[in-house]
């Protein structure tokens, strides 16, 4: 079905932009006036060639998650549509047909069917897990119930930048040592397959034994060149192994522990949870959801399970009648400044804005621990690289460096 690119005005005054699928240009205005919108422009988008292949086999590209921008910037658009008084169906079929992700375009669809069916937004919400979290739908029923939902919708645009910007901090710093590190080893593998057997040709004529590094490194590149069928599948045998005991729930745990206890990542990964938790955590509670249900849910969009206990944990003493903060402490992960602040936001019934200022410090903290990071990762990823490099150039002309002191001799 072709699709067209249009500029539309909304009954509210608002000047909207995206995409529509329809027959023809007539049934694209048709369908937009039916959103009570006046057509500015409007032009039947190209269509790829590699579209057109897929709609000729009629393959279906198989559904992924959301990707959080896309929902952040729908939970933005849908906030400022629900302030101005557009109707939360017109709303989401207007969003509906700008939407550029056919996924998600297809998800909104749906979201608005289920509404005019008569269910609540939240409900149709929930319907629809790889698009919208657990956290997401808690917040959209509790703007429901209070009549805030254009107040949530933007606090929850702000929840998202943060923790996608927080993420990106992250990825940042791991971004140049994996560049490196990749064409370190290609360029490893490059010598041992390519170089080195030259090499050995030439230390043939020479009729003496090697020196063992020199040994060692020519036996490599042989096993290497012999066997190279070896060195692909044994990264996808690891890698397919790795994920069937990170599936258990034994595997997870121990993988999630020792990921907050490696050396020099562990620290930044503890902060980035930390971060996390009391931004989600505040947000919740600031939003009018239930401190139960708050914490129910952040359990559930913690991403470590080490932290989920420690929440779930949270939640017994909850309502067994106790604090926050204890069981936080119990568990080792949260730093006592941070225990102490949640104490304090408890006591003076300011806990949300505790919980922000928290969210705030550790976002600040992991920032200038990638940045950190990325300095000490430098260098030493530099040093490996020399010496790998290094290593393999001397025992090549170790032999060499033989000869010539026998010829001196």
């Amino acid at each position: 079905m072709p699709s067209f690119t249009y500029k539309a005005k909304t009954a509210a005054g608002l000047v909207m932009e995206g995409t529509i699928d329809a027959d023809e240009q007539r049934a694209a205005v048709d369908k937009l006036r039916g959103q009570k919108m006046v057509v500015l422009e409007i032009i039947e988008k190209s269509i790829s060639p590699v579209d057109k292949f897929r709609a000729l086999i009629g393959w279906k590209k198989t559904k992924n998650d959301i990707p959080s921008r896309d929902l952040s910037l729908f939970s933005r658009q849908l906030s400022t549509l629900v302030g101005a008084g557009v109707p939360i169906v017109q709303s989401l079929g207007i969003l509906a047909s700008q939407a550029e992700n056919p996924d998600f375009k297809e998800v909104l669809e749906a979201v608005k069917t289920d509404i005019e069916a008569g269910l609540s937004i939240s409900d149709a919400l929930k319907k629809h897990p790889n698009a919208f979290p657990d956290l997401y739908c808690s917040m959209v029923k509790a703007g429901e119930l209070g009549g805030i939902l254009d107040v949530i919708l933007e606090r929850l645009t702000a929840y998202l930048e943060s923790s996608e910007e927080l993420k990106a901090k992250v990825k940042g710093a791991m971004m140049y040592p994996a560049i490196v590190l990749s064409i370190c080893t290609i360029v490893t593998i490059f010598l041992m397959v390519f170089v080195i057997p030259t090499f050995k040709n030439i230390f043939a004529g020479f009729g003496r034994a090697l020196p063992l590094p020199t040994q060692v490194l020519i036996d490599i590149s042989d096993a290497m060149k012999s066997k190279w069928y070896v060195m692909v599948i044994a990264p996808i045998v690891a890698w397919q192994g790795f994920k069937k005991f990170y599936a258990t729930p034994a595997g997870h745990r121990w993988v999630d522990a020792q990921s907050l206890k490696a050396p020099i990542f562990g620290p930044i990964l503890k902060k980035v949870a930390v971060a996390r938790f009391t931004r989600t955590l505040g947000t919740l509670i600031k939003s009018g959801v239930p401190i139960m249900q708050a914490l129910e849910t952040v359990a559930q969009t913690a991403g470590n399970v080490v932290i989920s206990e420690a929440v779930n944990a949270t939640r017994e003493s909850i309502r067994e009648g106790g604090h926050l903060s204890d069981p936080l402490k119990k568990s080792g992960i949260f730093p006592n400044m941070v225990t102490s602040m949640i104490s304090v936001g408890e006591e003076t019934g300011a806990l949300d804005i505790m919980l922000s200022k928290i969210a705030d410090f550790y976002d600040s903290e992991v920032d200038t621990a990638v940045k950190g990071l990325t300095s000490l990762i430098e260098p030493i990823v530099i040093v490996v690289m020399g010496l790998i490099i290094g290593t393999i150039v001397i025992a090549m002309f170790m032999p060499m460096f033989e000869l010539g002191g026998m010829a001196d001799g």
